[in-house]
């Protein structure tokens, strides 16, 4: 579950990434970066090329971790044993009751994060409401959800990249009393000239970056001070490789990194391995389509994931059961989270 097309991914990977990389040192992950790179997106384009570079380059790091006896987590600095989670539960199916009570759910569960999506799909035309009615429905729903949990539960929101500059600061308009933690990928395109302008005027911490396939593009937020949150995604980001990368550009600028975008058990190792990391997104559809494909994930206790000490990821693919899951069509199962 991600925010790729799986299919496009794999083929990607089997008829020109892992054909080019056949042969080479798999502990040399900067030499295989590099070569991916120019063989992927030699022009600067990212998309479904990055997202593929970063899945070669997970199982490299995968391959080091077992190949030195350490996971990954240590390798890349190991700078604490667990990391605290938020859980995405709030989709945009739920109604405002469905909402709230779900909301009180994992509170229930030991949860104290929770993040929730707003914007709809009103700016890529599949919703025929206007655009405005979507954000005064998001602000109501916002309202519940906090008045369902009370002020101590942080709550996050994301608009996933959906709003214009005029919508999104109406929205941080209507909910600007209920102490968001966060507003994450609130425009179309993380256009880092308008982050900004949102940055100073919306009151509220702003994130994004989980889709951004180059270094350049976090420069180019930091730069313009654009963002309180870097959310470089290892399983779109470039991998491990340029993650570390990232979140030591974002060190420079003393800003921390955080999850988005979900795979938090691969993304856990970032965040506990370099010091300017912090939480993992708990993404319920994500997590569920891991347990099934996975063995051996760590449990999420009381809003923290402790990190394994088995060498690599520190959980395997279970290949019969990704072989089942293929044979599903999107319906059953292939959706994204």
């Amino acid at each position: 579950t991600g925010i790729t097309e799986e299919d496009v991914i794999a083929q990607v990977i089997r008829g020109v990434a892992g054909p080019a990389i056949i042969g080479d040192d798999p502990l040399a992950h900067e030499f295989v970066w590099d070569k991916l790179y120019w063989t992927l997106m030699p022009r600067g384009q990212t998309g479904y090329a990055a997202h593929a570079l970063a899945a070669i380059d997970l199982a490299l790091w995968d391959i080091k971790g077992k190949a030195l006896g350490q996971p990954i987590w240590r390798l890349l600095g190991g700078a604490r044993p667990r990391v605290p989670v938020y859980a995405t539960f709030g989709f945009g199916f739920f109604d405002r009751a469905e909402l709230a009570a779900a909301a009180k759910l994992w509170v229930s569960q030991g949860f104290t994060r929770l993040k929730m999506t707003v914007g709809g799909e009103a700016m890529r035309h599949r919703d025929s409401r206007p655009i405005i009615g979507v954000i005064r429905e998001d602000a109501a729903r916002v309202a519940a959800v906090r008045d369902a949990v009370g002020p101590d539960v942080e709550l996050f929101i994301d608009a996933n990249c959906s709003l214009d500059h005029y919508h999104a600061g109406r929205l941080c308009e209507l909910i600007r009393d209920y102490n968001i933690a966060f507003f994450e990928e609130p425009l179309t395109q993380n256009d880092p000239l308008q982050m900004a302008q949102l940055r100073r005027e919306c009151g509220i911490p702003l994130a994004c970056g989980q889709n951004e396939g180059l270094l350049f593009r976090f420069r180019d937020l930091l730069l313009h001070e654009a963002i309180d949150y870097a959310q470089p995604n290892v399983a779109i980001s470039g991998g491990f490789t340029q993650c570390l990368k990232i979140a030591g550009l974002a060190a420079a600028f003393n800003v921390p990194i955080t999850n988005g975008g979900a795979w938090p058990y691969h993304n856990m190792h970032l965040q506990a391995g370099v010091a300017n990391g912090s939480m993992v997104e708990l993404h319920y559809l994500a997590v569920e389509l891991s347990k099934q494909i996975y063995t051996g994930l760590p449990d999420c206790r009381d809003g923290w994931l402790t990190l394994p000490d088995a060498p690599g990821l520190g959980f395997e693919l279970n290949r019969d059961a990704v072989r089942e899951i293929a044979k599903l069509p999107l319906s059953q199962g292939r959706g994204k989270g």
